[in-house]
């Protein structure tokens, strides 16, 4: 479990402006990073095992890929030296295959038929692709002119991955085609960093969990199902904490707990206005914890620092109790800082610039994140919608859309058909 380096206070002071009840998104997001300090631990994992883990180390190719000269296309071998302006025509003498070289000499005015992926014969340095050839038998070809420079359809050994060069570099995320790629240079097994332990609850005296009663005035507990569902993509191992009653006692145990066996702690509810001197009183008593208001809709209270319990620490996000401002704070403050935990070198999803469909109201002074749905219009262009009301107890408005826009700070109000910035769901881990 890590430890910050500096102090809240310290790395607040680096921000000339700094106030905690009118903190824009962006310097939100830096506090989080520089207080943030990244695990240590890493494993050896087979292969296939290895998807979606962040790589511990440089992965140095043992190998050339590929490790010969070797075509590109099926067709024919031949001296470059041996192309004219003309017309020429060659002698086949021999074929190489895929995994079976041609072991002869080739001369001037000598070919070789060859398979993709085969060892160049030495003394050729250009392919002939089979379909631009003329008058082809068994003996000899026909090659017309200016169909092919030299060095044409030569793929060069190492060209690929050269041996003793990184092939992939610590803090990748390892994805589909790299595991071809680490299969191709025979690697078995690969260092990445252990899993990232979460603990997360919501906390609400009104809240019940699926199966229970709902009486007057209580509503079923979603926040844990969403917050499970973004943290299984970030791969991370869970501990599900459940509904944390709306007492010092209980809270304070569920605070220490979550810190002695988790490296980061997610709660939803209990940061806003209206909640009890008690909420702030433990945490402020565990560690080093400071209470936001962001310039942000929707999500604007939230508590970050880092608890300490018997030795153990955690860092602690507290969101916001409303279902669309918990999914809204992890995607732009929890899952950035979760990723830098686990060591992973990741890039925030990119923002797609496209017209918006309708005008769209917002004042200057806030960063606003707007459910959005993206689509094709009649002439083919990309266009997006909000989805409706934008409450944030409305989780409809996350379900319905595909991407959401961002709305920034210095920004006012849209007019149809401008250019927003927008982020696809897909794009988040």
């Amino acid at each position: 479990m890590s430890t910050p380096l500096r102090s809240l206070a310290e790395v607040a002071s680096c921000l000339s402006d700094y106030d905690p009840q009118a903190l824009p998104v962006a310097d939100a997001q830096r506090i989080i990073r520089d207080f943030i300090t990244p695990i240590q631990s890493s494993e050896q994992v087979a292969l296939r095992s290895a998807l979606g883990r962040v790589l511990a180390a440089d992965i140095i190719s043992p190998i050339n890929v590929p490790s010969h000269d070797n075509s590109a296309m099926d067709g024919y071998a031949l001296r470059s030296a041996d192309l004219a302006d003309t017309a020429i025509d060659l002698e086949v003498i021999g074929t190489a295959y895929a995994g079976r070289m041609f072991t002869g000499s080739v001369a001037s005015g000598q070919c070789v038929r060859i398979m993709t992926g085969a060892i160049m014969p030495a003394e050729c340095d250009t392919v002939i692709p089979q379909e631009f050839t003329q008058n082809s038998s068994a003996q000899h070809v026909t090659i017309p002119p200016n169909v092919v420079r030299s060095g044409d359809n030569r793929r060069f050994c190492g060209e690929d991955l050269e041996a003793g060069k990184p092939a992939l570099r610590k803090g990748r995320i390892v994805h589909a085609a790299d595991l071809g790629l680490l299969a191709s240079l025979g690697i078995a097994e690969v260092a990445v960093q252990r899993r990232l332990r979460v603990a997360f609850f919501s906390t609400g005296d009104e809240l019940r969990s699926i199966g229970e009663t709902l009486a007057a005035g209580c509503v079923y507990d979603s926040n844990r199902y969403t917050l499970y569902g973004m943290l299984v993509r970030l791969g991370c191992d869970l501990i599900d904490m459940g509904v944390v009653p709306d007492d010092p006692a209980s809270l304070e145990q569920a605070l220490r707990s979550a810190c002695e066996n988790a490296d980061a702690i997610i709660t939803s509810g209990g940061v806003s206005v209206g909640a009890a001197d008690y909420t702030k009183q433990i945490m402020a008593e565990l560690g080093d914890v400071t209470f936001w208001k962001i310039g942000m809709r929707p999500g604007r209270p939230m508590a970050f620092g880092n608890i300490s319990s018997n030795g153990q620490s955690a860092f602690l996000f507290g969101l916001p109790g409303n279902p669309v401002a918990v999914m809204v704070t992890f995607y732009f403050f929890a899952r950035p800082a979760l990723l830098h935990m686990m060591g992973a070198d990741a890039m925030p999803p990119p923002l797609l610039q496209v017209a918006s469909a309708a005008a769209i109201r917002k004042k200057p002074g806030r960063t606003e994140y707007q459910r959005g749905i993206l689509a094709t219009d009649a002439a083919g262009r990309q266009t997006v919608t909000i989805t409706g009301a934008q409450g944030s107890g409305i989780l409809r408005s996350m379900v319905e859309a595909n991407c959401m826009v961002v709305l920034h700070d210095a920004q006012g109000s849209v007019a149809a058909g401008d250019l927003v910035d927008v982020m696809l769901f897909d794009g988040l881990t």
